[in-house]
């Protein structure tokens, strides 16, 4: 109980410190600090995909040695048309459920972007105001 305890806290940790991450990035002049996160988060997302089609089909060599000493190559290829389907509906459902975190870091970086943008405006607004 005591470990996962710190587990989940460990965890909250880990979260908390890159939303916070994220939210001092996007503040940032530099608009393109703040798509470092997602874009890492992008990437894990496409590796994962990668490895699932990567690994999922396969072909496979035996071979034989006859009586008379000839090798017999024998091929098994492990995709059929419904374990291709079944591949990509697992690949998609991957790529999604690996993208929350980089939707959920979007969102950060557009809201911080708005409130930036909102903020200067009112700034030009208030210098056009005393002039």
């Amino acid at each position: 109980m005591q470990r996962t305890i710190s587990a989940i806290i460990f965890f909250l940790v880990i979260v908390s410190g890159i939303i916070a991450l994220q939210i001092f990035l996007s503040k940032k002049q530099n608009k393109w600090l703040g798509l470092i996160l997602p874009f890492i988060c992008l990437i894990f997302s496409i590796l994962a995909v990668s490895g699932i089609t990567t690994f999922s089909t396969f072909t496979v060599t035996e071979q034989y040695i006859s009586e008379n000493g000839e090798v017999i190559n024998n091929v098994i290829s492990t995709a059929d048309k419904g374990e291709i389907i079944s591949i990509i509906i697992t690949a998609i459902s991957v790529f999604l459920l690996y993208n929350i975190p980089t939707a959920i870091l979007l969102a950060i970086y557009y809201g911080c972007r708005e409130n930036l943008k909102r903020k200067k405006e009112l700034e030009k607004m208030n210098i056009q105001d005393l002039e």
